[in-house]
């Protein structure tokens, strides 16, 4: 198996531009995929031709048995799977990268003289280059998302009808120029069953990361929408939005009520004291 480093460094890179369950996916690929797979899994399946043994001595029986019973080994399976799955998330680091550099741009222009003039402003980016997955750039991760749990699932089902998920001891076989059906037989098959179910359970575990990722998306983004649109309508600037005014209740409707009738009675009284002086005071006058 070639060299992972060319790969691994470009997905490392994709590092700082996920969200934290894409960093989780990341690691998982790293150690439980590609480490396993070059470890362990190649050494497993040194011999998986050379201790294919059938039978019958009939010149090419046994390529041909080997053929049938494995059109394609599991480990070149295992790197065709892995190669397929990092694909749509190297094509979003080449999306993240151009965008990265555009803003990176825009700063340069907006820091030279007259860049103030300038109408457009960084939304993708921060000043240390960080990237923000909005807009353009969350539709561009969802596709990706959704492409890797198109390209994991389609994997995961074609390794069960390719050859299952347990490798059988012993293999029928009566493919020409085998005489007669032969039995062919496989070295070490419980040891490859427990490889099989691990990258299996792996590749589950990758694909089930990858939808709660896109719930988790989805969700931040209507949280984020719907707290905006509350903002907006009980915010300062929008006073004609604001709360309506409140309606007193029956309690305090009554106390205004009686405050109201104290007021009047208390006038009422002061002024027939005042038409009483008045007029007592014009008969002394006579």
């Amino acid at each position: 198996m070639g060299d992972w480093g060319f790969l691994s460094t470009l997905l490392d890179k994709v590092q700082s531009h996920s969200t934290v369950i894409g960093k989780i996916w990341m690691s998982v690929l790293f150690l439980f995929r590609i480490m396993v797979l070059g470890a362990g899994a190649e050494s497993v399946w040194g011999d998986e031709q050379s201790g294919f043994i059938c039978n019958t001595q009939q010149p090419g029986c046994e390529n041909v048995c080997y053929d049938w019973t494995f059109p394609i080994s599991h480990i070149r399976f295992w790197v065709l799977q892995i190669i397929f799955v990092s694909t749509p998330t190297l094509v979003y680091l080449g999306h993240a990268m151009h965008v990265i550099h555009k803003e990176n741009k825009l700063r340069e222009q907006l820091s030279s003289p007259g860049g103030s003039r300038l109408l457009k402003v960084p939304k993708y980016t921060d000043e240390k280059g960080k990237v923000k997955i909005k807009g353009n750039l969350l539709g561009s991760y969802l596709t990706q998302l959704v492409f890797k749990i198109l390209i994991e699932a389609a994997f995961i089902v074609g390794q069960y009808y390719l050859y299952g998920f347990v490798m059988v001891p012993m293999f029928p076989c009566s493919k020409k120029p085998c005489p007669f059906t032969v039995e062919c037989y496989m070295s070490r098959p419980t040891e490859k069953t427990i490889f099989i179910i691990f990258m299996l359970a792996v590749a589950c575990v990758s694909l089930l990361l990858n939808v709660i990722e896109v719930f988790y998306l989805i969700c931040t983004r209507v949280r984020c929408g719907s707290g905006r649109r509350n903002h907006k309508i009980t915010s300062a600037e929008n006073p004609a939005s604001l709360s309506s005014p409140r309606w007193p209740t029956t309690e305090e409707a009554l106390k205004q009520n009686k405050l109201n009738m104290e007021l009047e009675s208390n006038h009422s009284i002061g002024g027939s004291l005042d038409g009483a002086k008045e007029e007592k005071r014009l008969l002394s006058g006579h």
